[in-house]
């Protein structure tokens, strides 16, 4: 499997991916993605910025996504809690992760935060972070088994509540 940057010619794929994660977290009663939240617009985004990847496996199929970032996230400037760097300190952030529906729950996810940490670790910024809707306890629960420490909470551009956790890489 290789982690790529996303290209225009991904956008369907990518955007199947998230609309198949939509179906799946509507399923499990999670309020998240249920808003128009992520659409075509922010997905051509990411890939402008060059932080739209998309995972490929051996058949060079997309089977995840997600958008990786080293610029600071204004979100998270204010947090209920405290991260665990230095606010000044660049740190990675990960956002808008989705596996394809017929390759979840096999460490797919897993994987892609180890390419980041390897990115992270490249460039000598030792932090990832990330958030999550406080229903989504299957996120919760990898961020947790990969190491990831509850930092508080933040609120969104569009004011919905997220519980935030950083790992410290090296």
């Amino acid at each position: 499997m290789r982690l790529q940057l996303s290209t225009s010619s991904d956008i369907t794929n990518i955007l199947q991916i998230i609309n198949d994660a939509k179906v799946y977290l509507k399923s499990k009663e999670i309020d998240q993605w249920q808003h128009g939240y992520p659409n075509k617009s922010q997905i051509e985004k990411d890939i402008a910025n060059n932080e739209s990847y998309v995972l490929i496996n051996h058949a060079n199929q997309v089977i995840a996504t997600s958008m990786f970032s080293i610029r600071p996230e204004p979100t998270y400037e204010v947090i209920d809690g405290a991260w665990k760097i230095n606010e000044n300190e660049k740190y990675g952030v990960i956002h808008r992760l989705a596996i394809h529906k017929n390759h979840r729950k096999k460490g797919i996810a897993s994987f892609v935060f180890d390419e980041f940490h390897k990115l992270l670790v490249k460039q000598q910024i030792r932090s990832l972070k990330i958030d999550t809707h406080e229903d989504n306890h299957e996120m919760q629960y990898l961020v947790k088994k990969l190491g990831y420490l509850y930092c508080g909470i933040i609120f969104t551009e569009y004011n919905a509540k997220r519980l935030a956790f950083e790992k410290v890489i090296f």
